[in-house]
Formats: structure tokens, sequence, C-alpha cells
């Protein structure tokens, strides 16, 4: 063991910031906005310290909300360092045998694996308007080159024709289906101006618009856990609920959730992390009893029956992998960040792997080649950190063992340390 010494899943806003809280209950809680109570909030209810540690994949998913999944080992990584022993076998089992949780379209349209039982809430507050905007978005891009004299119908009979090819397979890859369904090879020319620009078959559109709107899901990769090259399958009923939650009430629901497990926080905070309007967070917050925080100065706000005070609990030191919930979970990062934000996350605000300690990153890490997981410190936290931080990394890899991981955004530090 060694140490030395911006995209579509990054920070975009959708629109004006919410403003002070002005919601339905005015109590101020005065000390519950102190980083150190945040922080020992984020250890228990993240799963990040040892006595809180989870004993399944399902129960990592519940607490966070979801697991972001647009890097397919970032999920299993942040299972294994909030358990400490669940394989990647049964967390694969939790999503493709015992369908505990699935793998969806959602805030920020972003890919996540959440709770099979949260996907109605979160299709219906996020994701069901992505999907009207991207089957939107195709309909007139194939106006636009003259596929069909009415491209929506064209699109919807393509659409039908696609879900009834995979119910009869019961699963199947893109070109499988492309070559049940001849019309998803049908091409348009995207970015015709740049170098990475070109025609390109709608197969993939088409498969996201149907996941988006809950018809479809991702299944088993081709490869291993590592592998962003699924099969697709049938969704099940369980993914759109029964009856199907009204957008304002699911709204109200993902609010509540984002609360328990990430707050107290700025209602900005919030906006950012479901990729919603001003209006919509004022709107799902006014049906909530909430207090009012104060947070280093700025207005924040907690549910009003979750004002107590987290034990004190032991020192706890954290290996999280890239785009981890617990990062990727506020805008504001200042508290737990500070200023080592520059060599962890790339342009487009993706974070890299994060060492963690009491509830602070304090450095980076990653795997070389050969396996072994090196890290760096970015400020002196003591021997005490030190210790728990290379524990940790000698924990995860003999966990990784034969398995390689490149994180899909590499940042600055994650690319120094590997290339060592």
């Amino acid at each position: 063991m060694s140490r030395t010494g911006r995209s579509s899943t990054g920070d975009r806003n959708p629109g004006k910031a919410v403003g002070g809280p002005g919601y339905s209950s005015s109590v101020v809680a005065s000390s519950l906005g102190s980083a150190a109570e945040r922080r020992a909030r984020l250890a228990a209810r993240h799963r990040l310290a040892a006595p809180a540690r989870a004993g399944s994949a399902a129960e990592v998913a519940e607490s966070l909300i979801a697991l972001h999944g647009t890097d397919p080992a970032s999920v299993y990584l942040a299972v294994w360092a909030r358990t400490g022993a669940v394989d990647p076998a049964a967390i694969d089992r939790a999503l493709y045998e015992e369908q505990a949780l699935v793998r969806m379209l959602g805030m920020r349209r972003t890919m996540f694996v959440v709770p099979v039982d949260l996907a109605p809430v979160i299709q219906a507050a996020c994701t069901d308007q992505i999907a009207e905007r991207l089957r939107r978005r195709l309909v007139q891009q194939l106006e636009q080159a003259d596929v069909a004299a009415d491209p929506a119908g064209w699109l919807k009979d393509v659409d039908e024709a696609t879900v009834q090819a995979l119910t009869a397979r019961a699963s199947a890859t893109g070109a499988e289906l492309a070559a049940d369904e001849p019309r998803l090879r049908t091409q348009l020319v995207y970015a015709e101006e740049k170098s990475y620009g070109g025609p390109q078959n709608i197969t993939s559109r088409v498969l996201m618009l149907l996941s988006a709107e809950g018809r479809i899901v991702r299944g088993r990769p081709r490869g291993g856990w590592t592998s962003s090259q699924y099969q697709w399958s049938p969704a099940g009923a369980a993914l759109r609920g029964d009856p199907s939650p009204s957008p304002g009430a699911a709204r109200t629901e993902l609010a509540r959730r984002w609360l328990r497990a990430f707050g107290p926080a700025p209602a900005a905070d919030l906006q950012w992390w479901t990729g919603w309007t001003a209006g919509q967070v004022r709107t799902a917050l006014a049906q909530l009893r909430t207090a009012e925080v104060d947070i280093g100065g700025t207005a924040g706000i907690a549910l009003a029956d979750d004002q107590a005070a987290e034990p004190p609990g032991q020192p706890w030191a954290a290996l999280l992998p890239a785009l981890d919930p617990s990062a990727m979970g506020w805008q504001a990062r200042g508290w737990f960040l500070g200023e080592h934000g520059p060599p962890l996350f790339d342009r487009s605000g993706n974070i890299g792997p994060t060492v963690w300690w009491e509830g602070r990153v304090i450095g980076g890490w990653a795997q070389r080649k050969d396996g072994e997981i090196v890290f760096r410190l970015l400020e002196d936290a003591g021997p005490d950190a030190v210790a728990a931080v290379t524990a940790e990394a000698e924990r995860l890899q003999a966990w990784l063992a034969a398995v390689r991981i490149t994180p899909r955004f590499r940042t600055p530090l994650e690319r120094e340390l590997s290339s060592g």
C-alpha cells in the first residue's frame, strides 16, 4: 500500500435559485445548521461511520434515496463503502434477480440506481418531464430530417414495435432490437461541424426515450459489473406504481426524503439536486412542515420533526467513488469540501474519487494498473486519519481483487495517482 504525500452529471442549475424559505413553519433551529452537526448527520444517515453501516445494497440506496449510476462502478463502490462486506454478486442479485433496485433516469437527467418502491416517485417527480422533452426534441429532429410525413406518429409506431420485439425476447441489446425493428437504424446527423459529429442511428435515442417513459429498463451489462454495455428488458409494473402518484405529490415526497437524508440545507441545494424549477421547489416545500435554519449566514431548512442533534460518533474514514451521492448531494459543498475542489473535479463539475475523514474531504484516491489503491491527503489531518485511511485503502484493494477501476470522468488528481 502506498501513499503520495462539468457533463450531464455535473453542476447544472435549471433556473433561478430559490430564495429564503417561507414555507409552512417558522420554527428556528439555532444550532442545527452548524458544520459539525451536518457532518454528524452525514456520518450516520449516509451509513459512512462503521456503526451505521448497512447490511445490503438496498439499505444503502434507501438511506441515500439514489445511487449515482452514470459510472457503473460507482454504484458498487458506494455500496462497498457503506456496508463493509457486501460483494458485487449480492449487488447484482439486488438489481437483476430480486429487483429490489432499478436503474433509471432521474434527477438532473442523470442515471441513478434507486429502490424499486421509490421509482414511481422519481418517475412522476422528475423523469416524466424529462421524457416529454426527449420525445419533443426527437420528433423535431425527425421532422427536420424529413424522415416521415408524420414524425410523431412514425416515432410512436417505432416505439410500439420496439417494445413488442423486446417483450418477445425478454432481454436484448440495442443491436438485437435494431435487427428486429430496422427503423431503429434510421440515421440523423448530429453536431456536423464537430470532429465527433456525423450520422448516428436513432437506436440509443429511442431506447433512452422508452426508458425515460418507464416502458423498458436496463438489465444486466455485457461483461463484468464495471461495464456500461447493458441489455434491455421490459419494465415491470412496480416501476410506475399503481396508482401512479401525481407530479405534485411525488415532488413533495421526494423533497421530504431529501431533507431527511441531506438536510438541513438551503432550498437552492434541493433545486440543484432535483433539477426542478424554483416554483416547483417552493410548491413542494409548502406542503411540508419545515423549520428555518441558519447555515453559516445562509437561510436553510429542515423538517420540523427532525431537529434533534445527532449523537457524537466514533472517528471514521471513507474512500468514496467518483460521483458518490454524498459528494453530489449538495450544490454548496464548502462545509465538507473546503478548498480542495480543483484537483478533485473535472471541468464539467463531476467529482472524482475522494478520501474522507470525520465528515470532510481531505484527499483523493485511485487504483493503479497493478491493482494497488493509492491516495493523497491534501491537508495534514493527523496520524489517526492516515492510519484509518490506509486501513480503508487496504480493505478496498482486497475487495476489488483482480478488478480494475477507471472512473468514467477523470479528474486531475485521479489521473496523476493512477499513472504513478
